[in-house]
């Protein structure tokens, strides 16, 4: 057995994956944005997993406060840009990992070209206006969105996908909402393993839909409440009239 096959011997063995679906984790292309404490539990696990090419985007430097729920970075990464600091703990995690960085802001002069160069995108950014801006690229280009997001003591996780049926951001969330929460970039508290709980269903709707199996969250916003530590699921819908997906932009 060669190293490779070794190394990821435990899916390969998997019903639903084997050699093939591993060869496709390994050809895939996959873009996280942000490496904070969600970008955290899902680079590390994409890269673990084999990911060939894994994009970092995040302009942001490490501080101290990140440090309980940011795993890639440590106490020596403090005042490091956060995409360098984690291109440095995947490499060492996995050195098969082709790891990009991103040292910007995404907006909507840079979106297209770098959200193009990808096969699927996770959304780890913690702001409303950088999501509604990965969001239209993603539509636009037909790129799956793996979205996630945490505040307090919850969290939550989705598979956009209005190019196969499910919805957009836009189409949960068409305005942004008033008073703060997970979608108002404002800075919150939140539990320092929440983040790792919703990344790590990110990193796998990713491998799902990377690799072809399971059922991915289409059409599906998985909602965590750690403090009873329940899940919950909505059922959500691809909304015709939306600004972005809607049947209008087709």
């Amino acid at each position: 057995m060669n190293e490779e096959l070794r190394r990821y011997e435990r899916h390969v063995i998997l019903p639903g994956i084997g050699v093939e679906g591993q060869n496709r984790i390994r050809r895939s292309r996959v873009l996280c944005v942000g490496a904070g404490g969600l970008g955290s539990a899902v680079a590390m696990h994409l890269a673990a997993a084999g990911v060939g090419v894994l994009g970092v985007v995040d302009d942001d430097r490490v501080d101290l406060t990140n440090l309980p729920r940011q795993l890639l970075h440590g106490t020596p990464d403090i005042g490091r840009l956060k995409a360098e600091s984690a291109r440095d703990t995947l490499r060492r995690l996995n050195p098969e990992v082709e790891v990009v960085c991103h040292l910007v802001r995404l907006d909507r002069e840079n979106v297209l070209d770098i959200v193009g160069g990808y096969d699927l995108v996770v959304d780890c950014s913690d702001n409303m206006q950088t999501r509604y801006v990965v969001n239209e690229a993603c539509v636009r280009l037909r790129k799956t969105n793996v979205y996630g997001a945490v505040f307090q003591f919850e969290g939550q996780a989705s598979v956009l996908a209005p190019h196969m049926g499910g919805p957009c951001y836009r189409c949960m969330y068409p305005e942004p909402p008033c008073g703060g929460g997970a979608h108002s970039g404002a800075p919150f508290g939140v539990l320092s393993t929440v983040p790792g709980i919703i990344g790590n269903i990110q990193a796998t709707e990713a491998m799902k839909v990377i690799a072809g199996f399971g059922d991915p969250l289409i059409g599906r916003l998985l909602i965590l409440d750690a403090l009873r530590m329940q899940f919950r699921e909505l059922k959500t819908r691809r909304d015709t009239s939306c600004p972005t997906c809607g049947v209008a932009r087709e």
